[in-house]
């Protein structure tokens, strides 16, 4: 796999966790492999859960109508 990198801190920073072990290999950096795996619980589990639950936070799924045809 190759890996381009075009920050030099961001290069520092990968070689720092290669080498404390953090990483086994370059390839578990690559941040699509991790969003590749699957889910720790369930998305209603994670939210009930939350820190925010009691937070008064409406989280309310706006509206979507379809488009008018033509």
């Amino acid at each position: 796999m190759i890996i381009e990198i075009h920050k030099p801190e961001l290069e520092d920073l990968i070689r720092d966790r290669m080498a404390s072990g953090k990483f086994q290999n370059v390839e578990d950096v690559d941040p699509l492999a991790a969003s590749a795996q699957k889910p720790k619980m369930p998305l209603g589990q994670f939210l009930l859960e939350s820190p925010l639950r009691d937070s008064g936070l409406k989280l309310e799924r706006q509206r979507d109508f379809p488009r008018p045809m033509l």
